[in-house]
């Protein structure tokens, strides 16, 4: 079938050549298409509870995570020049299109008595003018006898003299491309007053984090994609000192890279953390490919002499090899497609159809290109017989025929070793777990976890099953003990609910006094209720205490909103604070007269990451089965698939070891490495094994010189599809993502490990299970 498939390639190789040319034509067009995602997380399937909550949530009362924050820390924050200059950032930010509102010192509001109109009235603290520092001073003093403003937008805490300005952006804008020119121009305007006045900014929150990373992932991606191909080059030029072969390969992995592209924007998919590694994984992946056809065809060359003959004895040799090489590559990836997590369901779909997609472009191009090529000359190839590699090929042929106890006995000791390290795994992922600790991102971040213990979003929503129940004294006395329960954990922030709103109320009832701040008494409110208007002034209008209201409850007063922000605890922290929250709120609202909703980005990220961990241990099951399927089809013998697994679990098992020992924790970034490793590891198995096979018959089944020829015939491409697949992953621990270099060092090891246990306890577990079967 081979054979044949070679000729019809030759013969129709002008056909093909339009096909193939036509086919990049068309994918290039929609690879130019393809788009940057700016969400900031799809990990959760559409049907889960928690996700449907989420959106429920949005609904009612709008985004959560659409705050981005501006941090500044001095004891001269109300001297006239820095408080004047702090006001007009202020009003430059408010400028920007995009910017829905900001909270800060200058624009924040008091609440009046009005005895007159029997209501409470909001008035600027501080006007909107340039100000002298008497009347900064002035205004400075009400002010700070606002509790209301008390960790929100300052901390008390004199060592801290540490401020805060939130700036909230539009949703539409927060998810489009121009949310990158929005972010530059709040992050210029609030360097230009840092610099000004000596003082470092600080700037956080979802919007500009997730801004950054989309950023910072498209510029990896052309970097790494570039990296990749120059170190492949180099790798060929070193192997077949080969221009014409060099341009070649990597015009077979380059059109590769092109597709996959194409792939992503004909599926309606955008360019993510995940899908942004694929174009580099094209290249490390498809190199190999024509490194072993490209080493079939000189060695086939060598032998016949007669380039057609050679080349389709290439075909005939390396189409099935790469067939289930790639096949099993694919599937590593594809299994990620099962999960029912959106974003490894991309990577996996794109990933495994172009990996396949790339051995039909090798299959067709490399024969025909090299049919159009003149004969290989002799210095092409030279390195089929290099002495150095060979005297290495001949220890590993020595070591395999005669010191096999020793063998399993070190690969015993590694994996008991390993097996211990499994056992210090822990599994724990942050929100910004990829930013290295140096990253500003990152030290910005903890300035405001600091200071202000934390910018994460967690909502609470109270449904009390009636209309107009929320603002009943008894249950806005619960929200209040919950809220006051909260505030009790040193991770969380102080929250904000209808219970502060009614608090700040209380103060200005009577008459600004900050010992008044306090919930309203029952008695209290009957006195209070004429002022405390739930409507809309004549006009239509909302007056500051409407407004209040209304992000807080929903319009039929059956819903109470609390609003938290939090620490970036971790996954393994946050499901206890959320336990013990759920515990107290059940005791505070029975479940049979009320229902208590956690959501917000923190839940969604816990619940995102427990679904991308899970996915992704089920993929490694399901990937090692259909691999195993695969081998068993193959070679048809369990005893040939018993042998061909070994080697591809010890390194597995010796890289979670390696993790569990120097503390790499399990979360979504390095949970990938395992079916990803063993998606490409298992093809040196697979082309070290069919040659085996092939060689078998021309040795009589003589199983102890068949291993010796093989180990000799498929060494040296396996050495260098090896390093290339090494080197090609090493380029990610350059990343600044923590989970791109844990997938690039990690993948490495196992890539190492695998070629070694190949290329050593593979032959060892050929002889030895041949003569037990004797």
């Amino acid at each position: 079938m081979w054979r044949s498939l070679g000729k019809f390639i030759l013969k129709n190789r002008i056909v093909l050549l339009i096909v193939v040319a036509a086919g990049t034509v068309f994918m290039g067009f929609h690879a130019k298409k393809v788009q940057l995602s700016y969400e900031f997380s799809r990990a959760i399937p559409v049907d889960n509870p928690k996700y449907k909550t989420y959106q429920e949530f949005k609904k009612q009362f709008g985004e959560d995570g659409n705050l981005l924050v501006i941090g500044i820390q001095t004891d001269k924050f109300f001297s006239q020049d820095i408080f004047n200059s702090y006001a007009t950032l202020q009003r430059n930010l408010k400028k920007i299109p995009g910017v829905e509102d900001i909270i800060s010192v200058p624009s924040a509001v008091n609440l009046v008595k009005n005895p007159e109109s029997e209501k409470l009235k909001s008035e600027n603290i501080f006007p909107d003018k340039s100000l002298t520092q008497t009347e900064i001073d002035s205004f400075k003093t009400v002010f700070l006898n606002l509790p209301f403003y008390r960790e929100l937008l300052y901390n008390p805490d004199t060592t801290s003299n540490a401020w805060l300005m939130g700036v909230r952006i539009n949703k539409d804008i927060l998810n489009s491309k121009n949310r990158n020119e929005l972010v530059a121009e709040i992050e210029k305007y609030a360097t230009a007053f840092g610099t000004s006045h000596k003082l470092e900014t600080h700037l956080s929150g979802l919007p500009l984090i997730r801004t950054q990373i989309a950023t910072r992932i498209a510029n990896e991606m052309s970097w790494f994609l570039m990296v990749s191909v120059i170190l492949s080059a180099v790798i060929l030029l070193m192997f077949f000192r080969s221009i014409t072969s060099m341009l070649l390969s990597l015009g077979v992995v380059i059109i590769g890279v092109v597709w996959s592209l194409g792939t992503m924007d004909l599926l309606g998919y955008k360019i993510t953390l995940l899908t942004a590694l694929i174009p580099p994984l094209i290249v490390v992946i498809g190199i190999p490919n024509c490194i072993y056809f490209l080493n079939k065809y000189h060695t086939a060359y060598n032998d016949h002499t007669d380039k057609k003959t050679a080349l389709v004895n290439m075909v005939e040799r390396m189409g099935i090899v790469t067939l289930f090489c790639n096949l099993t590559a694919a599937i590593g990836f594809a299994v990620f497609a099962f999960t029912k997590s959106e974003v490894l369901k991309e990577f996996g779909m794109v990933a495994g159809i172009n990996i396949m997609v790339l051995f039909f472009i090798s299959l067709a191009l490399i024969p025909i290109v090299l049919s159009f090529l003149p004969v290989p000359k002799e210095r092409h190839t030279k390195y089929l017989d290099n002495p150095q590699l060979n005297r290495w090929l001949d220890r590993l042929e020595r070591w395999s025929l005669n010191h096999r106890k020793l063998i399993y006995a070190v690969t015993v000791i590694l994996i008991a070793v390993s097996v211990i390290g499994i056992f210090r795994l822990k599994s724990v992922g942050y929100i910004v777990d990829d930013i290295p600790k140096s990253d500003k991102i990152y030290t910005d971040l903890k300035f405001f976890e600091k200071n202000f213990k934390g910018i994460m979003p967690l909502e609470i929503v109270v449904d009390t099953k009636k209309k107009r129940s929320a603002i009943k004294f008894d249950n806005l006395s619960r929200v209040d003990s919950l809220s006051s329960y909260l505030a009790t954990f040193p991770e969380i922030a102080r929250p904000l609910s209808i219970a502060e709103g009614l608090k700040f109320a209380k103060q200005a009832f009577f008459e600004g006094d900050s010992s008044s701040y306090s919930m309203p008494s029952e008695l209290d409110l009957p006195a209070m209720y004429e002022y405390l208007s739930f409507k809309s002034d004549s006009g239509g209008t909302k007056n500051s205490f409407a407004k209040l209201i209304s992000s807080f409850m929903d319009s039929t007063r059956q819903q109470a909103r609390i609003s938290i922000n939090m620490a970036d605890v971790g996954s393994s922290r946050l499901p206890e604070i959320l336990a013990k929250i759920e515990n107290r709120s059940d005791e505070l609202f029975p479940k049979e007269k009320y229902e208590v909703k956690m959501t917000g980005s923190s839940v969604t990220f816990l619940e995102g990451s427990r679904f991308i961990i899970n996915g992704l241990k089920e993929s490694v099951f399901w990937a090692f089965l259909l691999i195993a399927l695969c081998m068993l089809y193959l070679f048809k013998s369990l005893r040939i698939l018993v042998c061909s697994l070994i080697p591809n679990l010890v390194p597995l098992i010796i890289t979670a070891g390696v993790m569990g020992w120097v503390g790499v924790p399990i979360k979504p970034s390095t949970v990938l490495v395992f079916s990803v490793a063993l998606g490409i590891a298992i093809d040196v198995t697979i082309r070290f094994l069919i040659n085996f096979k092939q060689e078998l018959p021309h040795h009589n089944y003589d199983m102890k010189q068949t291993v010796i020829e093989t180990i000799h015939s498929t060494g040296i491409s396996i050495i260098y599809t090896s390093m290339v697949l090494i080197a090609g992953f090493i380029i990610f621990c350059f990343s600044g993502f923590g989970g791109t270099k844990a997938l690039g060092w990690l993948t490495s090891l196992t890539l190492i490990t695998a070629t070694v246990t190949n290329l050593v306890l593979l032959p060892a577990l050929l002889i030895s299970f041949a003569r037990a079967k004797k």
